[in-house]
């Protein structure tokens, strides 16, 4: 549809990077535990928020874990933020992501659960329970992409 994807990990990605740390998925979770550790829960999204400002349309923001970054948003962006929570099943979710190939991806099941469990702690959970809206992604790519296409032109016409 157009519209810019700010995608947060990929934020963490960069800031990792920068520090030299190698691209794996425990490293990366790691470099992402000691920012929100130093920074406030809430650094992934403040470092965000410039790019978004970049724009000046309507942005998705993928890959909000926790409240303080709801919170965040909320504060910086007003009503105009609306959280939406897309949920799948664990075996999926992995097969997924083995597919997106990220440098730091995760290379076994038992590594994505610890992900999930990092991301549990971080608040993912109270996030996706305080989501304007819901979005179930078992069906196919084309499901997913009419159901949230049919979500977003909703949004849009209000």
């Amino acid at each position: 549809m157009g519209i810019p994807v700010v995608t947060m990990g990929d934020v963490v990605r960069d800031e990792a990077r920068k520090q030299s740390i190698p691209m794996t998925s425990e490293n990366v979770g790691r470099f992402a535990d000691e920012l929100r550790k130093k920074f406030g829960e809430d650094i992934i999204a403040r470092l965000c928020i410039p790019i978004i400002r970049d724009f000046s349309s309507t942005v998705i923001i993928d890959g909000i874990r926790s409240m303080a970054e709801v919170r965040r948003f909320k504060e910086e962006f007003g009503e105009d933020f609306v959280l939406i929570g897309i949920e799948a099943e664990n075996e999926l979710r992995y097969e997924r992501a083995k597919k997106r190939g990220r440098a730091d991806e995760v290379r076994s099941f038992e590594e994505f659960l610890k992900r999930d469990e990092r991301e549990r702690r971080w608040g993912v959970e109270e996030a996706m329970k305080n989501a304007n809206l819901i979005i179930e992604n078992n069906g196919s790519l084309e499901e997913f992409k009419e159901k949230v296409r049919e979500v977003l032109e909703r949004w849009m016409q209000q």
